[in-house]
């Protein structure tokens, strides 16, 4: 007897009522976000998935759901990310500017990891928010998890410390400005050069006038490294499990490959700004789905109880990459 392939319809209905409260939570974390800038949408997303969670409000039927958002919605926003990749403006840096990121980016990699080692945390969970922190925070960690052995709680724990950390610089970096000396050119390199998620550091550079273009190049020129460290990630991973294993991970995750293939579309020009601008909108959308989803799997009270060397290690890479950025702004005169 030939099997009837279910029906799309059959499929989705399963999933609607958790996708209306992830549209809900969404369409929430963007209102909140315009109403204050010292929260991006983003960071609420998560704390709103972290509130259901600790609370018990989250119902278990919304989990098929929540795990199509936190998985799927995630991969195509990294695609999607992409897109808003100028490889002339990385190139207009200079000198300078391009080795501050590669500092900042293996400086900050090598550093959290061998903090991690010392805390004793497990190697996949330093290696996420090593990822997370050096290059571009929940996208960079969900690019990465395929080339570990990093479990869900791995996977939440690393999202929640850059999104606590990286609120954070939003509102200490601009305080710290006057303080340090920086004009606003040096103050959207340092901020781009160590905020983690794009968005946090749009949300900083927004705060000062005139840093704001500064910011987005430099912190964009950090994105671009994402497909090179994950390849490095992958072929580390796939020498220490052997050869003849179905667990060896490619050396490029399909949706990675994919992501520096619309890099390359953006850079040929051919994509007009309407489709860039619509792109980036999308993109943004589905990321804040993505880390309500992904917020719904931090168990808050776990996690105070659990997570205190993963905190030490969260603030130490912040100040990490936070110190070596502003070292670089000043020794390379960037900005």
């Amino acid at each position: 007897m030939l099997r009837v392939p279910p029906r799309p319809a059959g499929v989705l209905r399963p999933l609607l009522p958790g996708l209306l409260v992830v549209a809900v939570a969404t369409a929430a974390a963007f209102a909140v976000e315009g109403l204050t800038s010292a929260l991006t949408a983003s960071t609420v997303a998560v704390a709103l998935g972290a509130v259901l969670r600790s609370t018990g409000t989250f119902r278990a039927s919304w989990r098929p759901a929540t795990g199509f958002a936190a998985k799927r919605l995630l991969r195509i926003a990294v695609v999607l990310l992409g897109l808003q990749l100028p490889l002339a403006g990385v190139a207009a840096l200079g000198f300078g500017g391009i080795a501050l990121v590669l500092v900042v980016v293996v400086v900050t990699f090598l550093g959290t990891q061998l903090i991690g080692r010392a805390l004793g945390l497990p190697p996949a969970r330093s290696l996420l928010v090593a990822t997370g922190f050096s290059i571009c925070g929940a996208s960079a960690i969900a690019a990465v998890r395929p080339a570990t052995d990093a479990d869900d709680e791995d996977t939440t724990t690393a999202i929640a410390l850059v999104t606590l950390c990286g609120t954070l610089a939003i509102v200490l970096l601009p305080l710290l400005r006057g303080p340090l000396g920086l004009d606003a050119q040096q103050f959207g390199a340092w901020a781009g050069a160590s905020v983690h998620d794009v968005g946090q550091a749009v949300a900083t550079g927004d705060r000062v006038p005139g840093a704001l273009a500064t910011v987005v190049v430099v912190k964009l020129s950090r994105v671009l490294l994402l497909a090179p460290l994950v390849a490095l990630v992958a072929l580390r991973r796939r020498r220490t499990v052997g050869t003849g294993t179905a667990q060896r991970p490619p050396v490029l995750p399909f949706f990675v490959a994919a992501f520096v293939a619309a890099v390359v579309v953006r850079a040929t020009g051919l994509l007009p700004a309407g489709v860039l601008d619509g792109a980036q909108e999308v993109q943004s959308v589905l990321l804040v789905a993505a880390l309500f989803a992904l917020g719904t799997g931090i168990d808050v009270p776990h996690l105070v109880r659990t997570g205190g060397r993963s905190l030490v290690l969260g603030l130490s890479s912040w100040a990490l990459v936070a110190g070596v950025a502003l070292a670089g702004v000043e020794l390379l005169h960037v900005g």
